[in-house]
């Protein structure tokens, strides 16, 4: 005999992970930040075969070309092109594998390194905690930004160099947010029962610590990506990162700022760029951390 439909929908239980699903989706805004961020994603990864020219190709016949929708704009360059005769779109487009592709990766690497040394503390007692946590005092009282600064000013300019500052710069943030949500952890009655029933350090930190981890991870990737974005196009916009002629977006805003009055979309769509991409980012990762909260709680 055929199994019956479930006319009660709403009464079939759901696991965690599919309840978070159905509360982030009914958030408008974390929806639209998650599309935008996987028009980013695409533009990361496939960018240079999007683009309609090679980010390095000049016309010289169109200097300063405005957008297309200018009444002196062409259709062919949609958003124009910058002092050099280069197509402004295809710029962006494959600028978004230097930017925030690279702050993907370096998130990536200092959540991985952070939350490993930040849950080796948090479980510690004794003088190793009380000495990382000094050391993470004096860390994170310097901004990440000078800090990247610091260390890129050490190693030497570059975008390679850069991102090495900005990771070391991001893996005390990650190794705080981490050592704080463990102790917090360890210190709770169910932690004292796993003991008491004989677990181990590995399967506390299996079965007790790693999925409470969730929320803080979450919240400190989504501030992570973010000051990534901004310290990669910082450190350009300095002259200290991505070198010319590579069309990262802080080095093109850094390159167009004497164009602001001849030719303002030179600045304007960097500048659009970068508020775009840490804008999804920030709607994705509040959207998960309701979502998360509301199944937690």
């Amino acid at each position: 005999m055929p199994a019956r439909a479930n006319i009660y929908p709403e009464l079939q239980v759901r696991s965690p992970r599919e309840r978070a699903w159905q509360l982030f989706r009914q958030n408008t805004l974390a929806m639209i930040g998650l599309w935008g961020l996987g028009i980013l994603c695409v533009f990361t990864l496939i960018g240079p075969w999007l683009a309609p020219y090679a980010p390095y190709e000049q016309f010289s016949q169109v200097l300063l070309l405005p957008p297309s929708w200018s009444d002196h704009g062409n259709v062919d360059f949609f958003l124009g092109t910058d002092d050099l005769g280069r197509d402004m779109l295809s710029r962006l487009i494959n600028g978004a594998r230097l930017t925030f592709g690279n702050a993907v990766l370096i998130v990536a690497v200092a959540m991985l390194f952070g939350t490993a040394i930040g849950i080796l503390g948090g479980m510690s007692r004794g003088l190793k905690a009380s000495i990382l946590n000094h050391l993470l005092d004096t860390l994170l009282s310097i901004p990440s930004l000078l800090l990247a600064i610091i260390f890129v000013a050490i190693l030497g300019p570059g975008l390679f160099n850069t991102l090495i500052a900005i990771t070391l710069a991001l893996i005390p943030q990650y190794i705080r947010a981490t050592y704080n949500a463990v102790s917090e952890e360890m210190q709770k009655e169910y932690i004292t029962a796993i003991r008491l029933d004989g677990a181990n350090a590995w399967r506390i930190l299996r079965f007790g610590i790693v999925p409470n981890l969730s929320d803080t991870l979450i919240s400190q990737t989504t501030r992570a990506l973010s000051a990534a974005i901004l310290d990669i196009t910082a450190v350009g916009f300095l002259g200290l990162g991505a070198q010319p002629p590579r069309p990262e977006w802080g080095a093109m805003l850094s390159d167009a700022m004497d164009l602001v009055f001849l030719a303002p979309w030179t600045v304007t769509l960097p500048g659009l760029a970068i508020l775009f991409s840490v804008l999804v980012v920030n709607m994705v990762g509040e959207g998960l951390r309701q979502a998360i909260n509301e199944v937690m709680d």
